[in-house]
């Protein structure tokens, strides 16, 4: 009786992605040393750079994520016969992921240097900027499992209803720049980042990964039209923007029913309360999980 259940082909399968995956790693560890103009060893481990060490972590788990999803969705014999329509895939997906990311760099975010804040031990930033990384790697995967792109005109598409969904977070991102300066006299959230307030960006990278897994939602419940751009993006748009409203509503409630009498405004704005901070962020994650088991085809 055999109680191993790997065949050749799938230890063939894990052995050529994790190649892929290291190769991946090698590559973002020598971008990391360049950004960090010295070796990363010596940022992490004898400056202690705890902001740079959580990007460089989010950073890892983006490329282990990607590459597993893609070997997932496309068996190996037909990576092994077609192995250049792998490597396109595999660009195409990281080049979809960084410029996802620059977007928020940016112009959601314009007004705060993410980078130069993370160099600067910058936990917050930090936060921030790796969960908007993580949450541009979600859409991402959501899209081609959405459009399964195998030619130029599917392509197109993803590439103008990527932009939809980064229109999607930039109005996200606003509404939370609202009612933040509303809830503090005015203030502004992206300076409020540079004050190193743990708990803000928790709390920011939970709404912003919440926010991504309730688009991959609206993307697993939407029809492609193959090449239709139009009923591709209405539907998107009508889709996508469902799923927002929901996050949001269903986050209300869980929020109210958890937290009762609690002003979690003032707990992560003024007191950086993680506590309350890492409830957010589990709130908005489960619910944007939720609306995925609850909505794909």
């Amino acid at each position: 009786m055999s109680y191993l259940s790997l065949s050749n082909t799938s230890l063939l399968a894990i052995a050529i992605c994790f190649m892929v995956i290291c190769l991946a790693v090698i590559c973002l560890r020598v971008v990391s040393q360049l950004k960090a103009k010295q070796a990363l060893k010596e940022e992490l481990a004898q400056h202690d750079n705890f902001a740079l060490g959580i990007s460089f972590a989010s950073e890892i788990s983006v490329v282990i994520a990607t590459v597993a999803f893609l070997f997932d969705e496309i068996s190996i014999s037909a990576a092994q016969s077609n192995p250049l329509k792998m490597i396109v895939l595999i660009v195409l997906l990281f080049t979809f992921i960084k410029v996802g990311h620059l977007i928020h760099r940016k112009w959601i975010l314009h007004r705060f240097n993410e980078e130069a804040a993370i160099l600067k031990q910058n936990v917050c930033a930090a936060l921030v900027d790796s969960g908007m990384l993580i949450a541009n790697c979600i859409i991402t995967l959501g899209l081609y499992s959405w459009s399964h792109t195998q030619g130029f005109s599917s392509l197109l598409i993803a590439f103008v209803s990527f932009f939809l969904l980064q229109t999607i977070f930039a109005l996200d991102s606003k509404f939370r720049e609202y009612r933040f300066a509303r809830a503090n006299q005015g203030a502004s959230l992206q300076s409020n980042f540079n004050l190193e307030n743990t708990s803000i960006g928790i709390r920011y990278a939970g709404k912003s990964i919440g926010l991504a897994l309730a688009i991959y939602a609206g993307l697993a419940s939407a029809t492609f039209h193959s090449g239709k751009m139009v009923e591709n993006l209405f539907t998107l748009a009508l889709h996508c923007g469902t799923m927002w409203l929901l996050l949001y509503l269903l986050t209300t409630i869980i929020k109210f029913i958890s937290l009762p009498n609690i002003d979690t405004e003032l707990e992560i704005d003024h007191q950086d309360n993680i506590g309350i901070a890492c409830i957010e962020f589990a709130v908005f994650s489960a619910i944007g999980y939720l609306l995925i088991s609850m909505f794909s085809i």
